[in-house]
């Protein structure tokens, strides 16, 4: 039976709107966050969700209470689902680090797999806890429709491997805040991505947010991590 996974970004922060590297620190929704989580909200509003699971960090828990609220549902919160942990780069810009963390920046880069990033963590440990929670939950609830509001490396990171893409360049998958992506699961190993990047939702030019934001806030493409 198949488990339809749709698959969220959380909603602007003003760190994402200032290109800052987020990671682990725990910065609310902006007020366009909010109208983005609200514009989403009102897109999905005839669907059925069996349940509604989100990173523990807020950014997501805001988005994902919003788009809960129409199915009466309660958001469950999994620690395993967040962004990777950036460590030392937190609340930093690109340039920032380029200033302080040159040849670290540029390993990372050239392979961040099996980088760890000063204070924070490799990409692979990402894609491990993200990769073995996302299973489990598409395990649980084969033959229905389930909810899920992470961050932009993290959903990365589970995309990039449902491919079998290079993870190495998971920067190619851009994704927006707010942006809604859609996977079907007939078994695990047989994931079908249907839907990837959809800002429609998003009519305005100024709630779609684009260009995206660096990839250091879990979002952009390569030249402007």
């Amino acid at each position: 039976m198949v488990c339809r996974l749709y698959l969220v970004r959380h909603g602007e922060t003003v760190w994402n709107a200032r290109l800052k590297f987020q990671g682990h620190s725990d910065i609310a929704l902006s007020p366009r966050g909010v109208e983005q989580a609200e514009a989403l909200s009102r897109r999905l509003m005839g669907e059925r969700f069996h349940a509604v699971y989100a990173s523990d960090l807020q950014r997501a828990v805001e988005t994902a209470r919003i788009l809960a609220a129409p199915h009466g549902l309660e958001v469950r919160q999994v620690p395993a689902l967040r962004e990777i942990h950036f460590g030392a780069w937190e609340g930093l810009t690109v340039n920032e680090i380029r200033a302080r963390y040159a040849s670290e920046i540029q390993k990372w880069w050239d392979g961040p797999l099996n980088t760890r990033i000063p204070g924070g963590e490799t990409l692979a440990e990402v894609v491990e806890r993200v990769t073995r929670t996302v299973q489990e939950l598409v395990e649980k609830h084969a033959g229905e429709q389930i909810l899920v509001v992470s961050h932009g490396g993290a959903i990365r990171s589970l995309i990039g491997t449902v491919l079998g893409i290079d993870l190495n360049q998971y920067w190619r998958l851009r994704l927006e805040n707010a942006c809604l992506n859609i996977l079907e699961f007939p078994t695990w190993e047989r994931g079908i991505l249907c839907l990837f990047n959809d800002c429609s939702h998003l009519s305005r030019p100024e709630q779609a947010g684009c260009p995206s934001p660096s990839p250091g806030s879990g979002e952009g493409k390569k030249p402007a991590p």
